[in-house]
C-alpha cells in the first residue's frame, strides 16, 4: 500500500486510533518535523489537543541517515551500542554528534514552542505520533523521555513501519499502532509518493492552527 503523502497517512492512522476520540485525558504529541502533519490529521479526527515532543537522531559519521542513537527532550540519550561498535565510532565522534544534535534540538524548541512549556503529561493518555518507524531509534528516545513523566497510558502510532520495529515496541509501551507494515520494508520514504521534507514553517503553521482550534487546544 503506497500512501499519497503524510496527510493521507494521518487519516489512515486516525482510523486505527478511533477508540480515543473525544476522550478528555488524551494528548497527542508529534515528533517534528515529519510527524506533525500526520498528527494534525489525527487531532482533527479524534478532537484531541496537539503538541510536539522533540527528538533528534544521532546519525553515523559519513552516513547521516543511519541512526546510531537519538536524543530527546529531558536529556534522554539512546544509543545503539552494537552499531556504534561495528562502525568503529569513537567516543569523541559520538560526543561531537550528540552536542550538534542537542544544539539543533534546542533551536527547534525555541522556534516551535517559544516560551510555552510542555503540556502536562503525567496521568494522561499520550498518543506519540511520527510518519513512520524504520530503526525506531528516535521513537525509542521519545518513549523513554515521556515515561519519566509518568503518563497513565502511552501509545505509539505511525502510518508506516517495518514489522520488526513495530513488534519491538509492544513490550515498551501500552499499545503500538502501525497502520501498514509492508514487506520488504527497506525505508519509510518508499511508501509515500510524496515524502518531501516538512519545513519549519509548516510545523509552526500547524501548531498555530491547533492552538486556535477549540477541539485541539492543550
Amino acid at each position: 500500500m503506497i500512501l499519497q503523502d503524510r496527510t493521507e497517512g494521518g487519516k489512515l492512522l486516525a482510523e486505527h486510533l478511533a477508540g480515543y476520540r473525544n476522550q478528555r485525558d488524551v494528548l497527542i504529541l508529534a515528533l517534528p518535523r515529519g510527524g506533525v502533519p500526520v498528527a494534525w490529521e489525527v487531532t482533527q479526527h479524534l478532537h484531541a489537543p496537539l503538541d510536539i515532543f522533540l527528538v533528534r537522531k544521532l546519525g553515523a559519521p559519513g552516513h547521516g541517515e543511519l541512526a546510531i542513537g537519538a536524543v530527546a527532550t529531558g536529556g534522554v540519550r539512546v544509543l545503539n551500542n552494537w552499531l556504534i561498535s561495528m562502525l568503529g565510532v569513537t567516543d569523541a565522534e559520538l560526543e561531537a554528534i550528540t552536542d550538534r544534535e542537542l544544539a539543533e534540538l534546542e533551536r527547534r524548541q525555541r522556534l516551535y514552542r517559544g516560551d510555552r512549556p510542555l503540556p502536562e503529561i503525567g496521568g494522561r493518555t499520550i498518543l506519540l505520533i511520527d510518519d513512520g518507524l524504520a530503526t525506531g531509534a528516535t521513537m525509542r528516545a521519545a518513549v523513554l523521555a515521556i515515561q519519566q513523566k509518568e503518563p497513565a497510558r502511552l501509545v505509539v502510532g505511525v502510518p508506516i513501519a517495518s514489522s520488526e520495529s513495530c513488534d519491538a515496541f509492544r513490550d515498551e509501551v501500552d499499545q503500538v499502532i502501525c497502520a501498514v507494515t509492508p514487506e520488504p520494508f527497506h525505508a519509510v520514504g518508499l511508501w509515500y509518493r510524496n515524502f518531501e521534507q516538512v519545513s519549519d514553517e509548516e510545523v509552526q503553521d500547524l501548531l498555530a492552527r491547533s492552538r486556535g482550534d477549540p477541539f485541539t487546544q492543550v
